[in-house]
């Protein structure tokens, strides 16, 4: 991540700092949905518990980054490309801390899980779903780290092929409740962790747009991604 230099070098610093910051918990929140999707798939109880109790740590980095970034704002009065990167890391703070919530769910369906006797049968729906959510969180952190707006918006496409994945996944699991009342329970929690995976698609489309926002200078939520191709890219 590179921005704007400045003769302060104190300022440079303190700039620079807040974003070697935001790739660690970057880092920290990655780690902690593939722990999570690990343990789901391969009836780890030890890893979901792992996962389940380590939130702490991200939850503690959210409210540092954040109070370093509010100093920066009330003493230096930042403008331009300047107080966009700060308002970007606030709110991508918010997003990762959101989906470090969405991995310590998981974990603790992965403990749930472990002892069922038909879960066995049901968590092949989930295994796509984790390969494309753990692929689309780390295009959005080397998005985010070198300000690549293309790689952004293939992350934002990406997010409704997610979505479509979750709804597959939702038809199948209730038409399997509807056969054979044994999956009720199972399928349930394969649901919650399907819509936990979704949400965390959900995240990184927002962490996506904040990178848009940071480099081009333009706010596309609420944009479709035509929208979004016409006034950024001019295509």
């Amino acid at each position: 991540m590179n921005t704007t230099q400045h003769t302060s070098q104190k300022y440079n610093h303190e700039l620079e700092e807040a974003r070697s910051k935001l790739m660690t918990m970057g880092g920290l929140v990655e780690t902690q949905v593939t722990n999570a999707i690990k343990a789901l798939l391969e009836r780890d109880s030890a890893l979901g518990e792992k996962v389940a109790y380590s939130d702490h740590e991200i939850n503690a980095m959210e409210v540092a980054l954040d109070e370093h970034c509010a100093e920066i704002i009330a003493r230096r009065q930042p403008a331009a490309s300047d107080l966009r990167l700060l308002i970007t890391i606030i709110k991508v703070i918010t997003d990762l801390e959101r989906i470090g919530d969405e991995a310590e769910k998981v974990g603790r369906y992965a403990v749930e899980m472990t002892e069922s006797a038909t879960y066995g049968d049901l968590h092949n729906s989930l295994r796509h779903l984790g390969e494309h959510v753990k692929i689309m969180l780390s295009d959005t952190l080397d998005a985010l780290a070198r300000l690549d707006v293309a790689q952004a918006m293939q992350v934002v496409k990406n997010d409704q092929q997610v979505d479509d994945e979750f709804d597959s996944i939702t038809r199948q699991l209730y038409t399997r409740m509807l056969e054979d009342p044994r999956y009720i329970k199972d399928s349930l929690n394969v649901t919650w962790c399907a819509r936990s995976l979704e949400r965390v698609g959900d995240h990184c489309k927002n962490i996506c747009e904040y990178v848009i926002y940071l480099v081009k200078g333009k706010d596309v939520r609420h944009t479709n991604l035509e929208s979004i191709r016409e006034t950024i890219l001019g295509e």
